[in-house]
């Protein structure tokens, strides 16, 4: 299993945006072949602060991942948004 954590930091004026434009994203991306989980989570104490869990059968999986309309798409939506630049960190997966 191949997870990656992207760690998200969204300007206060648009976290109601990234989180209509991420949960399209999560609806197509739970379609693709290989994926296990895609989970958005949203810092309770940090409103503008989100975590991105992206848990994929296998590295190729993830890859074809961010070759998808859904995911250009939100990437180049979400881009302004952001009040840093998003961090991913990829993951063995040793148990589910």
């Amino acid at each position: 299993m191949f997870v990656t954590i992207v760690h998200v930091k969204v300007k206060p004026e648009f976290v109601d945006d990234f989180i209509r434009a991420s949960e399209k994203n999560h609806l197509q991306s739970v379609k693709e072949a290989g994926n296990l989980r895609f989970d958005i989570l949203q810092k309770e104490a940090e409103p503008g602060e989100f975590a991105l869990y992206e848990a994929y059968a296998d590295k190729a999986s993830s890859a074809a991942h961010k070759q998808t309309a859904h995911y250009l798409e939100w990437r180049e939506t979400v881009a302004s948004w952001m009040a840093a630049p998003r961090e991913g960190i990829p993951y063995k997966g040793l148990m589910p």
